[in-house]
């Protein structure tokens, strides 16, 4: 199998003389549900080449899973990947999460101060619950609760595996569905699953803000 350059991450994987004759992108995607965060699949699954076709090498900065939606960005700059996706810069992340059940002050709270996953304790997080449902569009696949679901708002400040799904259930409250709408200053805004732009230059301007690239 060939591997594209665009399934990989990192500031030092790419020929950077090379790179330079390449315009540099910076893009918005509405990752649907159901599709990898990758360009290449042995197993034939959907993939982000079925959507985002450009002439670049871009590649995501960082992923979401299969059964996760939302905001995922793509570039072929390999500092910005990297620094976008380095603890140290701890960039937010916000996403909005269909649970099963209804979330008692312990459970939010709990979710705010950090639960044990594996072992460990998660960071800190913001955490709102949503009185009233977003308005998001319907997923191919609906979801199917056994009772009562809410809604939370979860802002993560750290990055691990399926992490949110973990800490929900940490707390009795199965994730059901689960979409990025945040990346720092970067938004999903009116994007459609499936759908991707550009950067404007007050985007990429405020990014590079963020990861200490520009002044």
């Amino acid at each position: 199998m060939k591997v594209r350059p665009g399934d990989f991450s990192g500031a030092g994987l790419f020929n950077r003389h090379r790179r330079r004759r390449e315009p540099m992108r910076y893009l918005l995607f509405y990752k649907p549900y159901g599709v990898l965060s990758t360009f290449t699949d042995p197993e034939g699954r959907p993939t982000l080449s079925q959507f985002v076709n450009v002439p670049e090498q871009v590649y995501a900065a960082g992923r979401l899973d299969m059964d996760s939606e939302g905001l995922l960005f793509l570039t072929n700059d390999g500092l910005v990947n990297h620094r976008l996706t380095h603890p140290r810069y701890k960039l937010p992340k916000t996403y909005l999460v269909q649970v099963e059940g209804v979330p008692t002050p312990e459970a939010l709270q709990a979710l705010r101060q950090g639960v044990m996953v594996k072992g460990r304790r998660t960071a800190p997080a913001e955490v709102e619950y949503l009185p009233i449902p977003p308005s998001l569009p319907p997923r191919p696949r609906p979801v199917t609760p056994h009772g009562p679901t809410a809604w939370l708002r979860i802002m993560l400040h750290e990055g691990r595996k399926r992490q949110i799904r973990h800490m929900t259930a940490a707390v009795g409250l199965p994730t059901l569905r689960l979409v990025r709408v945040a990346i720092g200053p970067l938004h999903l805004g009116t994007l459609a699953p499936g759908e991707w732009r550009d950067l404007t230059a007050d985007e990429l301007r405020a990014l590079k803000r963020v990861l200490r690239l520009v002044p």
